[in-house]
């Protein structure tokens, strides 16, 4: 007579089965945001769509706010690693002005701008929400702003650097708020087209400047961008 050895799968460690949990509800989460906005995102909702218990949900995140603030710090991170990388593999020549810009807007026409953008309207009114979207998004704001300056060359230490990077993320923001509304691909692209060339020669006059110590890298005439 054989005797078979029955393998028992190696236990899941603790830690590791509480970290997919907490992925799984903020992932969930940021999809409720999307799909049904902040009112329509209900814990019982998102927990369901975890496949995460009630009590297991509210045991890591008391109160929905408390979700809904580590969803979109979350992805606020992986997106702001992915967008250091997309930025990074932008190549030098006469389109790269044009093609930051391209990463850009599908930055903030992805599902994190409009999970955050729920965000932001609910802490409108609601002080304590405020409270922790505040700092959240001056954050994201100086590395988003950090990383721009970057992959366009910006020199700090030239005068009106920091408006020049800031206005070209304003727009962008301003397109992808356009975008939650209708597609507005087509429009989105001619304003990127024209923004391209004149943010060109903006920076190729800020190289130019005495006091500049330009980083960007070299691009042909501004009708390339």
């Amino acid at each position: 007579m054989t005797t078979q050895t029955v393998r028992v799968p190696p236990r899941v460690p603790q830690e590791e089965r509480t970290r997919a949990m907490r992925a799984r509800l903020l992932e969930a989460t940021v999809e409720c945001l999307v799909e049904y906005g902040f009112s329509g995102a209900s814990t019982t909702l998102i927990s369901q769509r975890a496949g995460v218990s009630r009590g297991a949900q509210l045991h890591h995140f008391p109160t929905k706010n408390d979700l809904v603030v580590a969803a979109v710090e979350h992805l606020a991170v992986v997106r702001g690693a992915e967008l250091q990388r997309a930025l990074g593999q932008v190549p030098a020549g006469s389109r790269r002005t044009r093609a930051v810009l391209e990463v850009l807007a599908e930055h903030f026409t992805s599902p994190v701008f409009t999970a955050a953008l729920e965000l932001w309207v609910a802490a409108r009114t609601d002080p304590q929400l405020l409270a922790a979207v505040a700092p959240l998004e001056q954050r994201v704001g100086r590395e988003v702003h950090q990383v721009t300056a970057a992959a366009l060359g910006v020199d700090a230490a030239a005068p009106g650097a920091r408006e020049l990077v800031q206005a070209t993320l304003d727009l962008v923001r301003g397109l992808g708020l356009a975008n939650t509304i209708t597609d507005d691909a087509k429009r989105r692209k001619r304003i990127l087209d024209q923004w391209a060339r004149t943010l060109h020669q903006a920076l190729d006059a800020l190289a130019a400047t005495p006091t500049s110590n330009p980083t960007r890298p070299t691009n042909s005439p501004a009708k390339g961008a």
